[in-house]
């Protein structure tokens, strides 16, 4: 089975179906009509450079994040369906 190991501050998630989303309750006060969506990080890489020292990740596997709908790449591992990011486009992380 093939894995995917992001690189510097990239993130690999697997989105959430719209099923999963009904038992949580978030509101959006926004003029985009557009939410969200969640996702649950599955791999994060080491982290970025700046000024020549490593700045380590702050989202973690497991995480359960908001992220804008048209971020990332859509990618096919193994048959399964997963989306590369930088960590920097994720709005949040639910805490539950």
């Amino acid at each position: 089975m093939a894995t995917l190991k992001p690189l510097l501050n990239r993130i690999v998630i697997k989105q959430i179906e719209t099923e999963q989303l009904k038992s949580s309750v978030l509101v959006i006060v926004d003029s985009n009509k557009e939410p969200p969506t969640q996702g649950i990080v599955v791999a994060v890489g080491p982290g970025r450079y700046d000024k020549g020292m490593l700045v380590p990740m702050t989202v973690n596997v497991g995480d359960r994040i908001l992220y804008p709908k048209n971020t990332g790449t859509d990618v096919k591992v193994s048959g399964e369906a997963f989306r590369v990011m930088f960590e920097d486009d994720v709005i949040a992380v639910i805490n539950q």
